[in-house]
């Protein structure tokens, strides 16, 4: 039965009571009116907030496994973080509560089940059966470090091997430790004077369960039998040894050693190494050694059918390789292959055709886990070619600098950009399927397009298709083709606006109905770009460069004098035209010597190829002025309809009629309030206080130090104070002297109290609260648009908030959004016919919006969006109907107005890691939580929300981690979900052959209960390992299935555990059987011993 909630009942009621902090009574009483007109759907109840899925590559990976049957591979991290991937859109992940490091993962082959270690010596058993999988049992241990594990292939008994070279078994079943230990000084006894190191190894031989191999740091080997409970064998060599691996016939074993060599041991012969390999050393003459190598960290010994077997190692190169990557090295008979890797190589498997390590190995590739890139190499095929990774891994391949979300996107968008990434793809890889396959996808149930538009560092950007909680990459645009390139230092007196990375992207504006793109960059750089299907070649890149600069020569008395009207573009204070050259300007530098009119970067002056896809409409650059380098861009909108774009920084504004190439306005900050300037402003020198704004910080955090001179994008700022006072009523110079441009808005709305119908008009946004409207003439369609100017002319409207200006949207009477107006896409690149030209002279821009053919009595509210409060102002009246103060203590870093369930709502992001949502157009707050502590720059950075209760932002330097705010996503998210188990039969194990079985060269079993069970081993020392009990379970699966996935889900899971419990049944059969035997056998000692005895001697 659903839960009665009067509260969220008399939320729609009280909604008129509710209005937040309206400013008089006759304002209240308008709000009530506006409550009659617009009924709104929204409540709290739609709203409940949970993280959905994490993409991207493992940040600082740490450890490596693969399920060999079930075909799956986690990676666990240096954060306690653990992913696991299936096949391509089957993906997971997991978080250690500890945050402790991830040593060591293990498998339980083929059981839907894993084991984790930890670096602060804990044990944890991962039920992977469930969608979101869960701890079932934890195991700390007290005294003793944990160093290495060992599972054998279907058992229960897990081997940790110490520091202390102690190893302990656990029973995972139960998770509780054996009283078997096998202490490191009964291992070596006297074969060592001094204690041989931590374990590194333990691997039971593939023939004989009952031998176990041990390898400790200092170079002992020891051979263990487990029920004899001593060493058959013990091999010492002078080098540490990192990493030892068997021969599938259990006769030899290999070691991998701190100088380079690998050490190949029969088992029978102890004194020395069967054979010495150095991969890499020079062979020197006159027999002597080789020159020692680096360590060679890891080895596998794989063997095959058909031919020699396969050595591959990582690791060993000799020291005189300065400068070379990484490698991995494949010995394959007579032939070795060396693979350089891009990262340093953390860790490697050989996936092999059989789960049993007693039978041929038949490798087929080889994963390697790099520090940040994931590679799989192809063992089957000549040359030794890598598979193409499905998985959306690349998102770091430049570091993400700025990120954009598009939910409910046109449907022909992804289609498009896919066509055209399509042939952006690199050719060579291995043609077989990629093999890690293991798991299913969820059901969909979301169909709308969602796009993710990531900006990176180099200048690149990336649009990947976000759709149904999967994450691929459609197509990769790189904006710094259009610049030259700098050949050495020397050859960049301009770019030294930042240290490096001068590309990076700051900004980007997009319009997914047009396709238009827009991005500005860390070197005050602004691109243009249209999509097209076809191929072009630009002769001469279209240019245009803007001198934006900030100064006040005139104010002198204390009330500060009015600064000049806007100028309309005949009086431009600047008035720019296309540059026919593609390089900069030839006044590079003043009277006095300093640098003026140079941009930071050169265009290009050759002929461009552009391939299909986004093509270069126009570059604009703010340049130098009198040695000042320009300031870096903090807004940017663009508008397919009117075709401009404009910006601003924290000297002014600037427009540009991207279709004519010209510049319509170029204003500092000051000039935009004409008589209307609410500050007092004094004279000042520019050059004295303003310094280049740092990076991607805000460019409002008061003075700026020499040494805060731009750094790069990339770096990342951890500033966990954050405590900004951004009060209207600025009192420093330094403060009112930066007054920068923070949102910019194009629509068609009323720009005066007088208007009786809407217009195009531009809403800029300050950082000291004020929002200011531009008005915008433009010329009739088709060719008249090309030849008349765009007539910019200030409106006089000023509106105030308190805070920095973030984000501003318009709804029409009814409350809906009013987007603003676009063309739709067409190719441009191919001629049109007559028929088409007279379309396009008729046609006018779509404008969605319901106020064009509005009545005069209609109206339209802004709802403005700043750090600290939210105000929703009736047009054309101006009055604010609505206020709501967001937050009084901290401020807000992003807001967006957003759909969602047929409605819209607010939806802000606080720096304090608040999340809230609040109704429109009263303001009602829907939802506020705790969610993200806001640790760092990047989360600040990309975080954004987009329609349909969506939301995202950069988790760390390598992933992203989507959310959601709406309840229904939450409800439906474990439909959505993919399984990581699949029930599959284990493969059969390998047949021993007649005269093995007859002479008993196969493989020996051992019957490791009897041995490390409570009745042979007792108890282990309770102060050793503490057991706790952890949260999840089959429990976890039943009470989040839910509907007809859920009975699915749940017929699943009652085979599993009806297979369970026959397991258990034969298990508990096989024990009965053993115990009757046993006592039998007590039975007849017990005869024996007392057969001849009299009854009183009992």
């Amino acid at each position: 039965m659903r839960k009665f909630n009067i509260r969220k009942v008399l939320d729609g009621l009280t909604a008129v009571s509710a209005v937040a902090s309206a400013s008089s009574a006759a304002q209240q009483q308008q709000a009530g009116n506006r409550e009659t007109e617009i009924q709104e759907t929204l409540q709290s109840e739609h709203f409940q907030l949970c993280k959905t899925v994490r993409h991207g590559f493992p940040y600082q990976p740490s450890a490596l496994a693969f399920d060999p049957v079930q075909k799956i591979l986690a990676i666990g991290t240096q954060t306690g973080a653990l992913r696991l991937f299936g096949r391509p859109g089957v993906e997971c992940y997991c978080q250690h509560d500890s945050g402790a490091a991830v040593i060591q993962l293990q498998f339980l082959i083929n059981e839907g089940a894993l084991v984790s270690a930890l670096a602060d010596d804990t044990l944890h058993l991962w039920n992977l059966r469930q969608k979101r999988p869960a701890i079932l049992h934890s195991l700390k241990f007290n005294r003793e470090r944990i160093t290495f594990c060992h599972l054998p292939f279907q058992s229960k008994w897990l081997y940790v091997g110490t520091e202390r070279g102690n190893i302990h078994i656990v029973n995972v079943e139960s998770f509780t430790l054996s009283g078997y230990v096998i202490m490191w000084n009964k291992a070596i006894e006297l074969s060592s004077k001094s204690h041989p190191g931590p374990i590194v190894h333990i691997s039971d031989n593939p023939m004989d369960e009952g031998k176990l191999l041990i390898g400790f740091e200092s170079g002992t080997v020891v051979l263990w039998d487990l029920k004899s409970k001593k060493a058959d064998y013990r091999y010492t060599h002078d080098e540490a040894i990192h990493s030892v691996a068997w021969h599938h016939e259990g006769k030899q074993f290999i070691c991998s050693h701190s100088d380079g060599t690998l050490t190949i041991w029969n088992v029978k012969s102890p004194t020395k190494p069967f054979q010495t390999i150095t991969p890499h050393g020079k062979q020197l003459k006159d027999g002597k050694k080789p020159e020692p190598c680096k360590p060679i960290l890891k080895v596998e010994y794989k063997t095959t059918r058909a031919g020699d077997p396969f050595i591959i190692l990582s690791g060993g190169l000799s020291y005189d390789t300065v400068g070379r990557r990484p490698c991995l090295t494949v010995m394959h008979g007579k032939s070795t292959a060396v693979l350089e890797m891009d990262y340093s190589i953390v860790d490697f498997l050989t996936l092999c055709e059989t789960p049993y390590p007693n039978d041929f190995q038949e490798p087929y590739a080889v994963v390697v886990l790099l520090e940040k890139d994931l590679v799989l190499i192809d063992l089957a095929q000549n040359g030794y070619p890598i598979f193409e990774n499905p998985y959306p891994l690349t998102i770091h391949e430049s570091p993400v600098t700025c990120c954009e979300y598009f939910a409910d996107c046109p449907v022909d968008l992804i289609p498009a950009l896919y066509s055209v990434g399509a042939r952006q793809k690199r050719q060579g890889y291995s043609k077989k399927e990629w093999p890690i396959s293991g798991g299913n996808w969820g059901l969909i149930t979301q169909s709308y397009p969602e796009i993710i538009i990531t900006g990176h560092a180099d200048g690149s950007i990336k649009f990947w298709d976000a759709s149904a909680i999967t994450l691929q990459v459609l197509y990769k645009l790189k904006t710094a083709k259009v610049f030259e390139k700098s050949r050495n230092k020397d050859d960049r007196p301009n770019t030294d606006i930042v240290d490096e990375d001068p590309y990076a992207i700051q900004i980007i504006s997009w319009c997914p109905e047009s396709r238009m793109l827009c991005i500005a960059g860390v070197s005050a750089h602004v691109i243009i770009y249209r999509f097209s299907k076809q191929e072009v070649t630009t002769e001469v890149i279209p240019m245009l460069e803007v001198r934006l600069l900030y100064e006040i020569n005139d104010v002198e008395s204390p009330d500060g004098e009015q600064a000049p009207p806007l100028p309309t573009p005949s009086t431009g204070s600047n008035p720019q035209s296309i540059v026919p050259q593609s390089h900069p300007s030839t006044s590079s530098s003043s009277s006095d010597g300093l640098r003026d009119n140079v941009p930071c970067l050169k265009v290009k002056n050759s002929p461009l190829k552009q391939s299909p896809g986004y093509q270069i409409e126009l570059v604009i650059q703010l340049v130098w002025v009198s040695g000042e380098p320009p300031q870096q861009i903090t807004s940017l909108a663009i508008n397919s309809a009117y075709g401009l774009v404009v910006f601003g920084n924290c000297n002014g504004i600037a427009m540009v009629d991207y279709l004519q190439k010209t510049v319509l306005l170029n204003l500092g900050t000051i000039e935009l309030y004409g008589s209307n300037d609410p500050y007092r402003r004094e004279p000042r020198s520019p050059r004295k206080t303003r310094q280049p704004s740092g990076g991607l910080c805000d460019i409002n955090e008061g003075t700026m130090v020499p040494e805060d001179r731009c750094k790069s994008p990339t770096s990342d700022v951890k500033d966990n104070s954050f405590s900004r006072s951004r009060s209207s009523s600025v009192t420093s110079i330094d403060k009112e002297s930066r007054e920068a441009i923070s949102a910019l808005h194009f629509c068609e709305t009323f720009t005066r109290k007088a208007d009786t119908s809407p217009s195009p008009c531009l809403w800029v946004g300050t950082t000291l609260g004020t929002v200011l409207v531009i008005v915008l003439n433009l010329p009739p369609g088709g060719e008249q648009r090309l030849l008349q100017p765009v007539i910019v002319s200030p409106s006089g409207t000023i509106l105030r908030l308190k805070g920095a200006i973030l984000r501003m949207a318009f709804l029409d009477t009814t409350g809906s959004l009013v987007p603003p107006a676009h063309e739709p896409w067409r190719e441009h690149n191919v001629p049109e016919d007559k028929d088409e030209k007279d379309k396009s002279k008729k046609r006018r821009p779509v404008s969605v919006s319901p106020s064009s053919s509005q009545e005069i009595s209609e109206n339209q509210y802004a709802v403005i969006c700043s750090e600290k409060q939210a105000k929703v102002i009736s047009l054309p009246s101006q009055n604010c109907i609505y206020k709501q103060n967001i937050t009084e203590t901290s401020f807000v870093l992003r807001g967006d107005i957003v759909s969602l369930s047929n409605s819209i709502c607010l939806a802000c992001f606080c720096a304090n890691g608040h999340i809230m949502t609040f109704s429109l157009p009263s303001l009602r707050p829907l939802l506020d939580v705790y969610y993200l502590p806001l640790t760092n720059m990047r989360i600040a950075r990309t975080f954004c929300f987009t329609n349909n209760g969506q939301a995202l932002y950069l988790v760390s330097p390598t992933e992203i981690q989507r959310l959601t705010y709406s309840q229904e996503t939450c409800e439906n998210l474990q439909e959505m979900l993919g399984e990581l188990f699949t029930p599959v039969e284990t493969p059969e194990a390998p047949n021993r052959g007649f005269f093995k079985g007859l002479f008993g060269g196969g493989a020996q079993s051992l019957d490791r209960e009897e041995l490390f069970g409570e009745s042979a081993s007792g108890k282990a020392s309770r102060s050793l390992a503490q057991h706790i009990p952890g949260p999840g379970g089959i429990e976890g699966v039943k009470g989040a299935a839910s509907g007809v996935v859920g009975e699915l889900a749940r017929a699943r899971l009652a085979l599993d555990e009806r297979g369970q419990k026959l397991g258990e049944l034969e298990e508990k059969t096989a024990a009965m059987l053993y115990s009757a035997d046993s006592f039998s056998k007590h039975a007849h000692e017990m005869m024996l011993k007392y057969k001849d005895k009299k009854w009183y001697q009992f």
